[in-house]
């Protein structure tokens, strides 16, 4: 079954850290860019960090500049979300999503797949 998987996510306190995975089932993520997205009931979804394939150009949400760091793996398949300096307002579902346009310029209606989501949370 196509699909994207994500894991690392859980409680962590103010100033934690946290390394989100996201893992491509029955398909390669060559040519695809990859987003990190979050959602919560009061924002909805909002992009947080995308790299794309080609030339593995990155760009990251203002929020999150400095303190979040996307990568990815090609012999694992996988994107990496390297989160560091969490804080309360960090707290939400966070999804990753592929992009066969290899385009982070995307919205998210253009996405192919989604991974279920993996809730994180920062709190003392």
């Amino acid at each position: 079954q196509v699909q994207l998987v994500e894991s690392g996510g859980g409680l962590v306190q103010p100033g934690g850290s946290l390394r989100l995975s996201c893992v491509a089932s029955e398909f390669t993520l060559d040519s695809y860019a990859v987003g990190w997205f979050r959602q919560t009931p009061e924002k909805g979804r909002e992009g947080v960090s995308c790299i794309s394939d080609r030339d593995r150009s990155t760009t990251y949400a203002d929020s999150v500049k400095g303190r979040f760091t996307i990568s990815r793996d090609d012999a694992k398949n996988t994107v990496y979300l390297q989160m560091n300096s969490l804080k309360p307002e960090d707290t939400a579902v966070y999804y990753c999503g592929a992009d066969s346009n290899d385009n982070c310029d995307s919205s998210i209606y253009e996405y192919d797949y989604w991974g279920q989501g993996i809730p994180v949370t920062v709190s003392s």
